[in-house]
């Protein structure tokens, strides 16, 4: 199987580490050349001109679940001509009362080629598959509730 992974930096800006009053910004590479600048979400004091790994998460399941509709509907003989998403994760307290993204909400818009369509049941059909197919759904299927408006 495969082993996939990133770089992640981060240095000490300040004269000392103290409770509250150090930076989480700190940059995560990919590919040994694809930097992204990365911080704790602004409600937990970070940049909000920054990547947090919130919206990293909910980046990656957004990805994922294109990736696997778009497998699927290649196998199907759907011509997907464009795929949008929004995905939005929720913080909350999980069943145990630890803070955790507790939902991910993915607002996927699928556009075909001109002259071909299907019916709503059946793309919602084809979603649920690529959700129940999807490698980081499946990570995340026993804690975070995931729902395709």
């Amino acid at each position: 199987m495969s082993h996939l992974s990133i770089e992640l930096h981060w240095q000490r800006t300040e004269t000392e580490l103290k409770v509250g009053k150090y930076s989480n910004a700190h940059t995560v590479q990919y590919n040994d050349n694809h930097e992204v600048e990365v911080d704790a979400a602004p409600d937990w004091g970070g940049d909000p001109a920054n990547t947090n790994p919130e919206q990293a998460l909910a980046a990656g399941l957004s990805s994922c679940h294109m990736m696997t509709f778009l497998a699927l509907a290649a196998k199907a003989k759907w011509p997907v001509a464009s795929y949008h998403d929004r995905a939005v994760a929720h913080l909350g307290k999980n069943p145990k009362g630890q803070m955790s993204v507790t939902q991910i909400d993915l607002h996927p818009v699928v556009r075909f080629d001109t002259g071909f369509s299907v019916d709503e049941a059946k793309l919602a059909e084809m979603q649920d598959r690529a959700h129940r197919y999807c490698f980081i759904a499946n990570t995340l299927a026993d804690s975070v509730e995931v729902n395709i408006l």
